[in-house]
């Protein structure tokens, strides 16, 4: 009997030696929400959790993104930080990724859209929603002209989401802002997938199974 229970003792230790390697070798997926206006602390928020995410070793980072925009000048500090980590970066658009929140978008190296989500209309616009002034519009135009060529995207698309003087072949006529669901999206290289959650998304990751780690604000 003694001789059995230590055989079991030492085969429970080396059960529970061989759970801890699988869970320290399980990859990562580290997550963080925008659904809020983009301003300072959305700004604060991403750089915290990029440094969390690479502090980690997480092997994608992965944006739960539902926002109408926010202020050029944060926008721009998050889309340098999404550029520069070199971690892969992932985006869920679950509803809007409008204005500010497209260009953040454009930024991560793969984008995934529910059902009736849209991204675009990233024109440069005061509190009443008024056009700024051709030098806020040009700002733009580079800015995310600059970060679509960096992501591998159709530059003249992204633009096209900011002037609407310009004309995109059949894609948008003159005087229009292009917008688009999740299945143009899909259509013309600006979402990798249409999915309905997340794990729709993990399972297209590969070397999986993957563990999300959450971001606590």
């Amino acid at each position: 009997m003694r001789t059995h229970h230590h055989i079991s003792t030492k085969l429970l230790l080396l059960l529970f030696i061989l759970i801890g390697k699988v869970d320290y070798a399980q990859k990562k997926v580290y997550q963080f929400d925008i659904h809020q206006e983009i301003g300072p602390a959305m700004t604060r928020l991403t750089e915290k959790a990029i440094a969390e995410a690479e502090k980690e070793k997480a092997d994608f980072i992965l944006i739960d993104m539902d926002t109408y925009g926010g202020l050029v000048s944060d926008a721009d500090a998050i889309r340098t930080a999404l550029l520069r980590t070199k971690i892969p970066t992932i985006v869920y658009i679950k509803n809007n990724a409008a204005s500010a929140g497209a260009l953040i978008s454009i930024a991560c190296d793969s984008i995934f859209m529910a059902s009736g989500s849209t991204i675009g209309a990233a024109s440069v616009v005061n509190e009443q929603g008024e056009l700024m002034p051709e030098k806020y519009q040009s700002y733009m135009r580079k800015k995310i002209r600059a970060t679509a060529e960096e992501t591998g995207r159709n530059p003249l698309i992204a633009e096209g989401m900011v002037d609407e003087n310009m004309e995109v072949d059949s894609i948008k006529a003159k005087g229009k802002i292009i917008t688009f669901s999740t299945d143009e999206a899909v259509k013309y290289g600006y979402c990798n997938a249409k999915v309905e959650n997340l794990q729709d998304i993990l399972k297209r990751l590969p070397n999986g199974p993957y563990l999300v780690q959450k971001h606590n604000i």
